[in-house]
């Protein structure tokens, strides 16, 4: 008892030393502590601007999606809900996109383009891009081209025999631009490029949105593409049905009129004025030294047409079919 009682007093005056020491630090750790506080708030609000640009550029991607769902077989209206989404969040002052015609390309659609090149591309949408431009350069290569400051560019506004020149720099006053292409199984299908007026390089995530846009501009041409070809189909089909059933009239007023012309050369004349979209049809029958008029449809109180004897005469000795204006 007497030993623990001894050994008491060193247990409480080195808990004493420690005590001490920790208070004695307490000011660097305060300094420390802010330190890391203030490192914390600047990752926070770093990651609250990545947040809020990332469900920018998401609600932008949402945009252009619902307007390919809601325009089906229109592409004016993607292009320009894309430029206009990809102009806005990437600080750009316009943009334009181009598509592939061979050695050419055709502009498709611009967004906030100056006066001056915009009345340019309306007049001349078809160009052969300089080699050097950014535009060229990523069509070439099918690679994401971006040039710092095109104006500061060797080569950049040297005019080559055969091609355009660079009316980006010189009607729209591009200084940065980023060029992206449009690829189908690395096919070139155009090209989406955004352009600023001042020297102020596109960040990889910027270009990373247009880069997206450009893939959804690819799946949208190809999908109008298979709709108008579903429509252009179903439109032959319809039209080849529709020859059918007339055909069919006719050969059942033909087996249920034996001997009787007039209701078969009605049922002829009506359904050939129907399915032609004609006005009017007439009929003609020729006696080897003129041509009578046997039948005449008439739609919309049209007056009965006269014979018309160059149309006869022409058709006649030639036996083939004759197509007047």
């Amino acid at each position: 008892m007497s030993r623990k009682g001894a050994n008491s007093p060193t247990r409480l005056r080195s808990t004493g030393t420690k005590a001490a020491g920790r208070v004695s630090n307490g000011p660097n750790s305060l300094v420390e502590l802010k330190k890391q506080l203030e490192v914390r708030t600047r990752e926070l609000a770093e990651a609250r601007g990545h947040l809020s640009e990332a469900l920018e550029q998401q609600a932008a991607t949402s945009e252009v999606l619902s307007v390919i769902s809601s325009s089906p077989g229109e592409l004016e209206p993607v292009f320009q809900a894309m430029l206009a989404n990809a102009a806005r969040i990437c600080e750009a002052k316009f943009g334009a996109m181009y598509l592939n015609e061979g050695s050419a390309f055709r502009t498709v659609a611009m967004h906030n383009a100056p006066p001056a090149l915009a009345e340019m591309r309306r007049r001349n949408p078809v160009f052969r891009p300089n080699p050097r431009i950014a535009l060229a350069r990523a069509a070439a290569t099918k690679q994401t081209v971006q040039i710092a400051d095109v104006q500061a560019e060797p080569g950049y506004l040297d005019p080559l025999p055969g091609f355009s020149s660079s009316q980006i720099v010189t009607l729209g006053g591009a200084r940065t631009v980023v060029a992206v292409p449009m690829l189908k199984k690395n096919e070139l299908v155009g090209v989406i490029a955004i352009y600023r007026q001042e020297v102020r390089p596109f960040t990889d995530k910027q270009i990373e949105l247009v880069s997206n846009f450009a893939r959804q501009a690819v799946i949208a041409i190809e999908n109008t593409r298979l709709l108008n070809e579903l429509r252009q189909r179903t439109d032959d089909l319809s039209e080849a049905l529709e020859q059918q059933t007339a055909t069919s009239e006719v050969l059942r007023v033909i087996s249920s009129s034996p001997g009787e012309l007039e209701p078969v050369f009605q049922a002829m004349l009506e359904n050939a004025v129907r399915v032609c979209e004609a006005k009017f049809g007439t009929m003609y029958r020729y006696d080897g030294d003129m041509w009578c008029t046997v039948l005449t449809t008439q739609l919309n109180r049209c007056p009965a047409p006269r014979p018309n004897s160059a149309v006869r005469g022409r058709t006649s000795p030639y036996r083939c079919l004759v197509r007047t204006r």
